[in-house]
């Protein structure tokens, strides 16, 4: 059996059920297995379903043992997003822990079948609407807990709530990503708010990799998407490290709602908290934020 990561806890999920978007790859993969081997009944939510079946299998090989499953969800897609949520909540089954990590990062300038760009609309706003259609399956057995990738990158990151889509400034591929990282932290700010305010047992928390070896970036005509592609690899730490916040974040039983817990050296480390920007901090923004998502999704939360 492989061994447990280094998250600065003991910690057994036996019984537990934990879905981890984005799952076949990078940190969603570690992600899974660590979460796995820990006992965790893991759903690995991927869009390439033969990626995901073979990722599947080779976590099943490593000796876990909690169940692992795959299921097709695609996070840019709004009407999978539903058809994905509708599933599990038809089948009555409760989730413990919802891993929002599946994302996008450096794009060429693209709109989502939604017509959303492309960055924001994967990375928040497909999330933003998987986490409100998912409320019912996390509050079934009076908790649960949903925890959201961000990254270093929201420090830089600025929200233009009258133009999150770039259609009224020139577009910038990493201001892009930057802006869909902060709004990750400011959907975590509003969630926990509406969840303690509803009293239902389920926390709102965000977290962050740091440097990892990830598939993200590489898509893309730039030439940081080239470097990316080709230099990555041999300059940044593993993803099984990389994933070592997040597993905190979703299992650590001292772990408060609207904690936000990164490398302890901002880059790597062993997970501790962190404070984010104080943009990400930034109440009337998440409570805006908030608003345009549920207008833009149509998913209205129940809190």
């Amino acid at each position: 059996m492989a061994a447990e990561p280094d998250v600065g806890i003991a910690f057994d999920l036996t019984g537990r059920t934990v879905v981890v978007t984005g799952a076949n790859s990078g940190i969603g993969f570690a992600a899974s297995r660590q979460m796995a081997a820990a006992g965790a009944d893991v759903v690995m939510a991927c869009r390439n379903a033969s990626k995901a079946e073979d990722a599947a299998r080779r976590i099943r090989e490593s000796g876990v043992r909690g169940r692992v499953e795959t299921e097709s969800l695609d996070l840019g897609d709004l009407a999978s997003v539903r058809a994905f949520a509708s599933r599990v909540v038809e089948s009555g089954r409760s989730i413990d822990v919802l891993l929002n990590n599946a994302g996008v990062m450096a794009l060429d300038r693209t709109l989502t079948p939604d017509g959303l760009e492309a960055q924001i609309g994967i990375n928040h706003f497909g999330h933003f609407a998987l986490t409100g259609l998912l409320l019912p399956a996390l509050v079934r057995d009076g908790g649960g807990r949903v925890v959201n990738v961000s990254s270093m990158g929201h420090r830089p990151g600025r929200v233009d709530l009258d133009d999150l889509m770039y259609e009224r400034r020139r577009y910038s591929r990493w201001g892009a990503y930057f802006q869909s990282k902060l709004a990750n932290l400011l959907f975590t700010r509003e969630l926990d708010r509406r969840l303690r305010r509803a009293d239902n047992g389920v926390i709102g928390l965000c977290s962050h990799p740091g440097t990892a070896r990830t598939e993200l970036g590489k898509s893309g005509s730039s030439t940081t998407n080239f470097v990316m592609r080709n230099f990555t690899g041999v300059l940044i730490r593993s993803s099984e490290q990389g994933a070592e916040a997040l597993v905190r974040a979703c299992v650590d039983p001292a772990a408060r709602g609207g904690e936000y817990f990164g490398p302890r050296w901002l880059t790597h480390g062993t997970p501790r908290l962190e404070t984010p920007s104080r943009r990400a901090r930034n109440d009337a923004d998440a409570t805006r934020l908030w608003a345009i998502s549920e207008s833009l999704t149509g998913v209205t939360y129940p809190i």
